[in-house]
């Protein structure tokens, strides 16, 4: 049976500190899942309340990842999405020596709510193409990206395989964006983006709105939602000086 650390400390604290040694250590590195909670349990010694209390409070630090029904793994350090630039997520998991992948989970004809309307400023009531797919990077979920596009633009969209090719590179080949708005808050996920990005019900999340222009024509309104204990949002630029 592994011992635990002697301090006055909660045990899940104890789990804790224990988890953190051996994932400090290098015994557990990041290509290889953790033990199970029954696992650690048989060989802690400890309640399974605890073991999964001390996982959960490691999984909402961002230090640890858990997918249900496959497992617990260390977390990489998060990756920075550009702000500024609009960046296509499969070159920027590409560049990090990672492998991307994606799922379509829908792409159709819709008819748009009033809201929508509006973001797109149509003069009168029409269907716009509609597609969300969740990106992954080693197999993690990363991104649920939902789009809203101007079919005027891009007649074709809802005929593409958006699993073979990334939507920002059909979408830039067709409809290059001359201007774009960018809108960032912070959400709870609720049960379908947990579920789409593998974290749990309440979980914060980073949401980005993008709405992008060709000339002076809404092409796309774009709804970019992260899992907040895994991807952060930033940017590097140099401000224009005056005069």
């Amino acid at each position: 049976m592994a011992m635990l650390p002697e301090t006055a400390s909660p045990l899940y604290e104890k789990v804790k500190d224990y988890i953190l040694t051996n994932i400090g250590a290098g015994r557990w590195n990041k290509d290889r899942k953790l033990p199970s909670e029954n696992e650690l349990v048989a060989s802690l010694g400890v309640s399974r309340m605890t073991v999964h209390r001390a996982l959960r409070e490691l999984t909402s630090a961002g230090l640890l990842i858990r997918i249900q029904g496959v497992g617990t793994f260390i977390a990489p350090p998060k990756p920075q999405s550009a702000l500024i630039e609009i960046n296509n997520i499969a070159a920027e998991i590409a560049a990090r020596g990672n492998r991307h992948r994606s799922e379509v989970l829908a792409l159709e004809a819709i008819r748009p709510t009033k809201e929508i309307m509006l973001s797109f400023e149509f003069a009168g009531r029409t269907s716009i193409y509609h597609s969300i797919v969740v990106h992954f990077e080693n197999d993690v979920p990363v991104q649920l990206e939902e789009r809203f596009v101007n079919p005027a633009l891009v007649p074709d969209y809802d005929k593409q395989d958006f699993a073979r090719m990334a939507t920002y590179d059909y979408l830039m080949q067709k409809t290059p964006a001359t201007e774009v708005e960018h809108i960032i808050s912070a959400v709870p996920a609720d049960a379908a983006t947990a579920a789409r990005l593998a974290v749990e019900v309440g979980s914060c999340c980073l949401l980005l709105h993008r709405r992008t222009w060709t000339g002076t024509t809404v092409a796309t309104l774009s709804r970019l939602t992260y899992a907040g204990s895994r991807y952060s949002l930033g940017s590097r630029y140099s401000p224009q000086k005056n005069g």
